[in-house]
């Protein structure tokens, strides 16, 4: 997604990378909203040994609320997806170290890396040439 494409192109749901960016993109608003209104949150912060946890949960949900602006409106996609790509390797590794479980249903971690990866390959595809 260079910058120098159109606000038509940039939001094309006839392009498979476009679907896969506001897709990417999308997802981090349910994260964004509980870091702010769900109370069990701060617990996972806490248990995964994140001080202060508050602190750490507002920062997370800060940098999901960037990251879910600048890809929804293409804003150096192939860098931010990289970004992202790296939060939520950080969000895998808490999460594992908090329920060693790999199955997302069971708290497990399935859904960051598979997010993980579609965030690494929406930066693969849109790096500039």
């Amino acid at each position: 997604m260079g910058e120098s494409m159109s606000w038509a192109d940039k939001f094309n749901l006839m392009d498979g990378v476009v679907i896969l960016r506001l897709t990417v993109a999308l997802f981090f608003i349910p994260h964004v909203v509980g870091k702010f209104t769900e109370p069990a949150t701060l617990g996972f912060f806490k248990a995964a040994k994140f001080n202060p946890p508050a602190t750490w949960m507002y920062i997370a949900g800060a940098i999901e609320t960037v990251l879910t602006i600048a890809l929804v409106l293409g804003f150096y996609t192939h860098l931010v997806a990289l970004v992202a790509a790296f939060h939520l390797f950080v969000a895998g590794a808490a999460t594992y170290k908090v329920t060693k479980k790999w199955i997302w249903v069971i708290g497990g971690i399935e859904y960051c890396v598979f997010w993980m990866f579609c965030c690494i390959a929406l930066a693969m595809l849109t790096w500039p040439k």
